[in-house]
């Protein structure tokens, strides 16, 4: 799988007249062997992409239900070490992305690299990583605490065996600011639909509508709206179709009451 990969899926639920369905999963949530399993029933139930969540012990982005999860996962053991040896013995028949904080990615193949300049070293472990990532089948990273000003060795890496390092942008993020990940990005563009932490929402808000238009004005790649989202009925009182759906919380809390991934995805069948 590569960044090519997830343009074409969405491109392909385009084509069926539907946004691509995009679940994001904490890994190692609801519990260790459950996750793998979830993985799978996702993939054979409609989900065209899966964001996977890297667990971390300061997630700024991460609403309550998120954070939570991340928590557990944390607690027992989870690592960005167990996604990818996972995914390895797991192949997915859908293509996977990691939701990442840039710490885990920095840190992850930092004590395999010499000690040489700091620079240097940070763009031989982001080379190691990006290598691992690709014999995984990760298709692409997301990174919500890396501003583009410092995206540079990430982006290098990650380019070099053909992953995308995927945006995100929201309503605060200006065409010219777009303009500058433009010129970066692949795989597709994922929208904020508001500003704060992830979480599920009754509504989303008018300019949502607004946060889209901008994002096509200057990205050629898809669209994919995230944040709040639980239903697609919200979709059809936004009044506006991004090109792919992204559902985490509302998913997380379906799982832990202990329902499956097959009767979280019935409605968007």
């Amino acid at each position: 799988m590569n960044a090519s990969d997830l343009t074409k899926a969405i491109a392909a639920a385009r084509s069926q007249g539907r946004p691509a369905r995009i679940p994001y999963l904490t890994a190692g949530f609801p519990s260790l062997e459950g996750f793998w399993r979830a993985l799978t029933e996702l993939s054979e139930n409609g989900a065209d992409i899966i964001e996977i969540g890297v667990p971390f012990s300061d997630p700024v982005a991460d609403g309550p239900v998120v954070a939570a999860a991340g928590l557990r996962a944390l607690e027992n053991g989870v690592d960005l070490a167990f996604i990818i040896e996972g995914l390895k013995k797991h192949p997915q028949k859908v293509p996977t992305v990691l939701m990442s904080y840039a710490n885990p990615l920095v840190q992850y193949a930092w004590p395999q690299t010499p000690p040489v300049e700091p620079s240097e070293r940070l763009a031989l472990s982001l080379e190691l990583l990006a290598g691992e990532l690709a014999e995984a089948s990760v298709a692409g990273v997301i990174v919500p605490d890396l501003p583009f000003e410092e995206s540079g060795p990430l982006s290098k890496a990650l380019k070099g065996v053909n992953l995308a390092l995927i945006p995100l942008v929201g309503p605060n993020t200006s065409a010219q600011r777009m303009r500058l990940y433009e010129s970066e990005a692949s795989g597709y563009v994922y929208v904020v639909s508001v500003l704060g932490t992830t979480g599920v929402r009754e509504g989303l808000p008018p300019e949502a509508i607004e946060t889209i238009a901008r994002a096509r004005s200057v990205f050629s790649l898809p669209i994919a709206l995230g944040f709040g989202i639980k239903e697609p009925a919200q979709l059809a009182a936004l009044g506006a179709e991004p090109d792919a759906v992204i559902f985490g919380s509302a998913l997380l809390k379906h799982l832990d009451s202990g329902k499956s991934c097959r009767e979280f995805m019935a409605p968007w069948l």
